[in-house]
C-alpha cells in the first residue's frame, strides 16, 4: 500500500472483470488491435496463463500488466527467430497488456507496477523479461530500463517494437520506489497531481535516482568527469564555446554576466517588455552600468526599426541585453533578429535564456554572453546556474567578487568553489535524457493546440501569436475571475499552475506552463474547469 494505491497480484473475479474492461478500453479503443463487441470487454487469449500485477484504489482498477512464461510467446509468432536477438538468460518471461487508465496516468502507478514486477521476478528467478512495446511510447519504456531488439511488429495502427529488460533495471526499479516513498507532503502532492509551474518541474526517475546519490566531493575525479560532461553537453545544445556552471539561481548568473560588462568601457542598451526585462535593468543599475533601454508595455513585442532607431540615438553602444522568452508574459522575444542587428553593428549580444534554454533552439555561438539554469527547460532540480560565452576570459581580482569573477572559473581545472555534486550528477542525467528537435516539436505542438482550446472556452493570451513562447502561456483574467480564487480551486482539482507571484497577483494574471510532461488528454480535464468557471462568471 502506497498512498492508497494498492499493488497485488490479482485473484479475485471483481479484478479480474475489471481487467477485461480496461483490456477493451485500452486495445480495442485506444489502440485499434482487436474489434468492438456489444460487452466492451476483451479477455486476452492467454488469460488462464497470465499473472496480472494491478494497482487498485480503492478496489478500482488504476492500471495493470500481465507476466506469462510459458512459450511460444506471442513475440514467438510475431517476429521468427525470436532467440537470436536476445541476451543469454536462463528463465524468460513475456510482459503482456500494460494498460493505466487514461486519468491515472501519472508517473506513480507506472513506477508501482514495475516494483511489483521486479519483486515478482525475483521471486520466479526471471532474469530477462521481453515486450512488445507501443510505437509511441518507446521513450516511456527506454527510461524504464528497456532496450530495444529487432525490427518493428504488428499492423497499421498498432505497431509494436520488442524491448527486454534485465535484472539490473529491476534493481534500478525498486530504488526509484524507495526513492519515491519517502517523498511526502508538498513534494507527494506535486507527484500525485500536474505540475505546470515554471519551476520548479517534474524530474524524470532517472533524475531522482541521480539525485539521490551518496554526495562526492567538488575536487574528486568522478565530480570533475561529471561536470566535464555536462558543459560538453550543455554547448552541444547551446552552440556557446563555453560555459560557467554556478551554484545559485538565474539571479546569480545575471549578476555574473552584468559583472563581465562593468569591465568594459562602452555603454549598452537594454529591452525590457516584462518583469524579467525589468530585472534586467535593476541588475545594470547596480552594477553602474552605463546603458539606455526600451521599455515596452508587458507582452508587446520589439520590431526591428525600433531597435536600430534606439542605436542611431545612442552613438558608441557595445552591448545590447535582452531577454530571450520573458517568463512573465509568455512573449518569445525574436533573438535571430537582435543577432542580425547586433553583428551588422559589431555589438555584443546578450541574453537571458533562463526560460528558453531546453524548450527552444539555442544558437548561441554567435552570442556574446547568455545565461540559464538546470530547473526549467532542462527538466533538472534549481540549484545551478550558467553563463554561456566565446570569448576567451581572464580573473580580475582588482574588478569582481571572488563568486562572480567569469575567469576565475575559466582557469579552474574543475570548479573553483564548491558545486553540488548531487545537483551535477542529476543534470547530466536530465540532459542525457533530452531529445532536443523532438522535444522542441512536441512543445511547440502541445502549445499550440492549448491555445486553440484556452480559446475556445473563452480565455485570451498575453503573447500575440507568432511572438509567443511554447512552454509558457499567460492568460489574463476579466475582473470577474480573482486569480488567487482561481488558482486554489484548480490547485483543489490537482492542478498547479502559476499565480502566486507578485506581478502576476498585481495584473489578475495566471501562467501554465508545459515544461513537465503533460498531454493533450491530461489537459482535458483542467480546460473543462476553466470553461466551468468561465460560465459561470458570465451567469453571476
Amino acid at each position: 500500500m502506497n498512498d492508497g494505491l494498492l499493488y497485488k497480484i490479482a485473484a479475485l473475479e471483481s479484478e479480474f472483470e475489471q481487467i477485461h474492461r480496461l483490456n477493451y478500453e485500452t486495445f480495442v479503443e485506444e489502440i485499434p488491435q482487436h474489434g468492438e463487441n456489444p460487452e466492451k470487454r476483451l479477455v486476452d487469449k492467454f488469460h488462464v496463463e497470465n499473472t496480472y500485477i494491478i494497482c487498485l484504489d480503492g478496489g478500482e482498477l488504476a492500471g495493470m500488466l500481465a507476466v506469462r512464461d510459458k512459450r511460444p510467446f506471442s513475440l514467438d509468432k510475431k517476429l521468427p527467430g525470436l532467440e537470436s536477438y536476445l541476451p543469454r538468460s536462463r528463465s524468460v518471461c513475456e510482459l503482456r497488456l500494460l494498460s493505466v487508465k487514461k486519468e491515472r496516468r501519472y508517473r506513480k502507478v507506472l513506477l508501482g507496477l514495475f516494483t511489483k514486477l521486479a519483486a515478482y521476478c525475483e521471486e520466479k528467478k526471471y532474469d530477462l523479461a521481453i515486450i512488445s512495446a507501443n510505437v509511441a511510447q518507446g521513450k516511456l519504456y527506454r527510461n524504464l530500463g528497456f532496450i530495444p531488439f529487432g525490427p518493428e511488429v504488428g499492423s497499421a495502427g498498432a505497431r509494436y517494437q520488442p524491448m527486454y529488460l534485465t535484472p539490473e533495471s529491476y534493481y534500478r526499479m525498486k530504488g526509484r520506489a524507495k526513492l519515491l516513498s519517502r517523498m511526502d507532503g508538498e513534494a507527494s502532492v506535486s507527484r500525485k497531481h500536474m505540475n505546470l509551474l515554471p519551476g520548479p518541474v517534474d524530474v524524470s526517475p532517472d533524475t531522482e535516482m541521480a539525485m539521490s546519490g551518496t554526495p562526492v566531493s567538488h575536487r574528486s575525479e568522478e565530480f570533475n568527469e561529471d561536470l566535464v560532461r555536462v558543459k560538453r553537453m550543455l554547448s552541444s545544445i547551446t552552440g556557446a564555446k563555453h560555459t560557467a556552471v554556478l551554484m545559485g539561481s538565474g539571479t546569480l548568473a545575471n549578476d555574473a554576466l552584468a559583472a563581465q560588462l562593468s569591465l568594459g568601457e562602452g555603454k549598452g542598451l537594454i529591452l525590457s517588455n516584462g518583469e524579467f526585462g525589468e530585472r534586467l535593468i535593476d541588475h545594470a543599475r547596480r552594477w553602474g552600468l552605463s546603458f539606455a533601454a526600451i521599455e515596452k508595455e508587458w507582452g508587446e513585442g520589439f520590431h526591428r526599426q525600433e531597435v536600430e532607431d534606439a542605436l542611431s540615438l545612442n552613438p558608441g553602444t557595445s552591448w545590447l541585453w535582452a531577454v530571450h522568452s520573458e517568463t512573465s508574459t509568455g512573449v518569445l522575444n525574436d533573438a535571430g533578429m537582435l543577432g542580425g542587428i547586433c553583428g551588422g553593428r559589431g555589438i555584443a549580444l546578450c541574453l537571458d535564456c533562463i526560460s528558453s534554454l531546453g524548450t527552444v533552439p539555442l544558437g548561441l555561438s554567435g552570442v556574446y554572453m547568455a545565461t540559464g539554469v538546470s530547473g526549467k527547460g532542462l527538466r533538472s532540480y534549481p540549484g545551478l546556474s550558467f553563463v554561456f560565452y566565446n570569448h576567451e576570459t581572464a580573473s580580475r581580482p582588482d574588478r569582481l567578487p571572488r563568486y562572480l569573477d567569469l575567469g576565475l572559473y575559466a582557469e579552474s581545472s574543475g570548479t573553483p568553489f564548491t558545486l553540488s555534486s548531487n545537483l551535477v550528477r542529476a543534470l547530466r542525467s536530465s540532459i542525457e535524457n533530452f531529445s532536443g528537435a523532438e522535444r522542441y516539436a512536441e512543445l511547440r505542438r502541445r502549445s499550440d493546440r492549448l491555445r486553440e482550446r484556452l480559446s475556445d472556452a473563452g480565455y485570451a493570451v498575453v503573447a500575440e501569436k507568432g511572438q509567443e513562447s511554447p512552454a509558457i502561456i499567460t492568460i489574463p483574467l476579466p475582473e470577474r475571475l480573482g486569480s488567487r480564487v482561481l488558482g486554489l480551486k484548480l490547485e483543489r482539482s490537482g492542478y498547479y499552475l502559476n499565480w502566486r507571484s507578485g506581478y502576476l497577483i498585481e495584473r489578475n494574471w495566471i501562467q501554465i506552463a508545459l515544461m513537465g510532461d503533460c498531454t493533450e488528454e491530461m489537459m482535458t480535464p483542467l480546460i473543462e474547469l476553466l470553461r466551468g468557471e468561465m460560465k459561470s462568471r458570465h451567469r453571476a
